[in-house]
């Protein structure tokens, strides 16, 4: 017998590692050393030009929004999640993403799909200034099943040490900023898949939320990665104090992990602008607004604590590079345990 016969294809594998240097070669920067195919990637911090650095790292994976790729057959984006969940991490502690890994595993490995999925994670590297140094192609028959894969990405960034975020001068008054997402990101599909299932709804039929597009390729249309604008804002302005990626948790748990204990959230929720996407998960499930607030990003895929003499050059940096904003509230004295608060009420339609 050959391990090919087991259900494992070497020279797939090494195919696919020739097929995706080119991929990889283009998200080149300074710092970058060696060559793809190698034991382990290299990286010169000193090269990267930092003089203090601290290095900070993130590993994260895209849930089951996986099973909607596999099942849709859409694999092109998927790549740019699991590069966007990673990085995001690393710019709200004020860390440069300076390198990449992936890993992928399948049951039998489909050079052409794992070629679309690396191309998406080449180019979500090359939206945060990452280099992609290196990976693990994993074929696994029995532990999953036929066409299903998995994806999980590391990424490391740096810091100057006295650059580093969340600031120790958070203060009563300062202004929270929302960051516009580009819709759930790559959290709650497990409650998504469910609504979707329990409407009787298909993949190929139009999104309820957006009739340009199909179920399927609406719910899969990436998570915005805010590394290059977010750096600049941080480094121009000099303002922003703390910033919190708004992921699994939403609002509720994501904000009170860059806040002292003294020191919690108040937030308008008329003030949120709220995707259409969102109504639809709370209509079609029956979602009331706390869980949805704990569940998704509601529409602020990162938020800014920022000094209020900084607000309007933060907005006019962000938003000049096309990003969306709005202000969502402030800082208060945290005075009967509740790190975040909320007033009015979630543009949900309902």
């Amino acid at each position: 017998m050959t391990y090919r016969d087991a259900g494992v294809d070497i020279d797939a594998g090494a195919a696919l590692v020739d097929a995706i240097a080119p991929l990889a070669a283009r998200t080149a920067r300074s710092g970058a050393m060696g060559r793809l195919g190698g034991f382990g990637g290299l990286f010169d911090v000193g090269a990267a030009g930092f003089r203090d650095p601290i290095l900070v790292a993130a590993t994260d994976g895209v849930g089951t929004k996986l099973k909607i790729a596999i099942e849709t057959g859409r694999h092109d984006t998927i790549g740019i999640d699991l590069v966007a969940m990673c990085v995001n991490d690393l710019v709200v502690q004020g860390a440069e993403p300076l390198f990449f890994l992936d890993y992928f595993a399948s049951s039998t490995l489909e050079p052409e799909h794992a070629e679309r999925i690396i191309a998406g994670v080449a180019k979500g590297c090359e939206l945060a200034g990452a280099a992609l140094i290196g990976g693990e192609t994993a074929e696994m028959p029995g532990l999953y099943r036929e066409g299903d894969y998995d994806l999980a990405g590391f990424a490391v960034g740096a810091a100057e040490r006295d650059k580093l975020l969340p600031r120790d001068d958070l203060a009563p008054g300062d202004t929270l900023i929302a960051i516009a997402s580009s819709g759930a990101h790559a959290n709650g599909f497990s409650l998504i898949r469910k609504i979707v299932n329990d409407s009787g709804l298909g993949w190929e039929d139009p999104a309820p939320f957006d009739k340009n597009l199909t179920l399927g390729e609406a719910l899969l249309t990436p998570t915005r990665i805010y590394v290059k604008p977010m750096l600049d804002a941080i480094r121009e302005t000099g303002a922003i104090k703390a910033l919190a990626h708004i992921t699994g948790g939403g609002l509720t748990d994501n904000l009170p992990r860059v806040l002292p204990d003294h020191l919690g959230a108040r937030i308008d929720l008329a003030s949120l602008a709220v995707p259409p996407v969102f109504r639809w998960i709370a209509e079609a499930g029956k979602v009331e607004a706390g869980e949805m607030l704990r569940t998704f990003n509601m529409g602020a895929g990162m938020v800014a604590v920022v000094e209020a003499g900084g607000v309007d050059a933060v907005r006019g940096l962000l938003e000049s590079g096309s990003e969306q904003t709005s202000i969502v509230g402030a800082l208060e004295p945290r005075s009967d345990g509740a790190p975040v608060r909320y007033d009015g009420v979630l543009g949900l339609g309902q």
